[in-house]
């Protein structure tokens, strides 16, 4: 009868095939933390959209409120007013951005309508399913216009939202969106 030595290292025919075991466990790890990766990668972009969004609706109402300070007289006498409008309706009536006032001087309320008309269409061609609001408060010699622009956003899973313009959810006509608005103030003294 032979006898094993402890001391003596184990012969590679003893171990057939647990290499082949190692490199399938170690495959099977990295491809479920490839997946997490590119689960990751998507969510957020989806992040970076959202935000880029948001980026847009501010700088937006910001140039809507800088064109009324330029134009004062127009602000001052509540031409800027817009009631509640949403982008695909502007669209099918309003058609092409005016350009009146580009190369020539204009009145004032012909600088609020190329005003308005820049605008509008311009929120309504970079927000998805866009709807915006200018209103005015006048008190005494202030006079405060409130910028409200709304927009839908598929940054959360709502898929079982019913499809409603009212609700903060499912406001898209899949159900899938979430709806988000910035609001803006601008206070003029006569």
């Amino acid at each position: 009868m032979r006898q094993t030595d402890p001391n003596r290292p184990v012969s590679r025919n003893a171990q057939r095939g647990f290499s082949m075991i190692e490199v399938l466990v170690t495959l099977l790890i990295i491809s479920l933390a490839l997946l997490g990766t590119a689960g990751l990668q998507a969510y957020s972009m989806r992040l970076n959209q959202g935000g880029q969004l948001r980026s847009l609706a501010v700088f937006l109402a910001a140039d809507l409120a800088e064109r009324m300070e330029s134009n004062k007289a127009g602000a001052l006498a509540g031409d800027y007013v817009v009631p509640s409008t949403t982008g695909a309706a502007f669209l099918a009536t309003a058609g092409a951005a005016s350009t009146a006032c580009v190369s020539a001087g204009c009145s004032s309320a012909a600088l609020v309508a190329f005003d308005l008309s820049q605008w509008q269409n311009a929120v309504a061609a970079t927000l998805p399913q866009s709807s915006w609001t200018v209103a005015q408060a006048v008190s005494g010699a202030q006079t405060t216009y409130t910028i409200t622009v709304s927009w839908v956003d598929r940054r959360t899973n709502t898929r079982n939202a019913a499809a409603d313009a009212n609700s903060q959810f499912g406001s898209n006509t899949a159900g899938t969106g979430e709806k988000f608005s910035y609001t803006a103030s601008r206070i003029f003294f006569n």
